[in-house]
């Protein structure tokens, strides 16, 4: 009888920490930004969500500086500025989890898309009408 109440006893223990380990995971998915969220309540596991994550802020990162901020500079220049974007994304990425950055990152991506877009049209315009 002793065996048997142990294991009991033992079940119930396992039990009460995985209701609890499920109750934290439900409240870091509930402070974690939309995107984020998705990729994790989503992907197979943690590891490759965050990989992924990691991989959308720097897509979108080095999208917004060639949208923005890029001038015509030299190869070895460019490698330099890009190995020191990846390194500031690897901490951009930890903001991601609970701050919207790949939303703003869209958004500013978004902005910056629509802003070439009417400058290359102006300039076409510009150049139909000197014809």
């Amino acid at each position: 009888m002793g065996i048997k109440s142990a294991l009991f006893g033992e079940l119930n223990v396992i039990q009460v920490a995985e209701q609890a380990n499920a109750k934290e995971t439900a409240d870091a998915y509930e402070k974690m930004a939309g995107v984020t969220r998705f990729l994790y309540e989503n992907l197979p596991n943690y590891e490759m969500a965050g990989y992924v994550l990691f991989a959308l802020v720097f897509l979108l990162s080095a999208l917004v500086y060639k949208l923005g901020f890029a001038k015509k500079l030299k190869l070895s220049q460019n490698i330099i500025i890009y190995i020191f974007l990846f390194v500031g994304c690897i901490m951009l990425t930890f903001f991601a989890l609970y701050l919207p950055m790949v939303e703003g990152l869209i958004v500013a991506a978004l902005i910056l898309i629509v802003y070439k877009t009417r400058l290359w049209r102006e300039k076409r315009e510009e150049q139909q009408a000197a014809n």
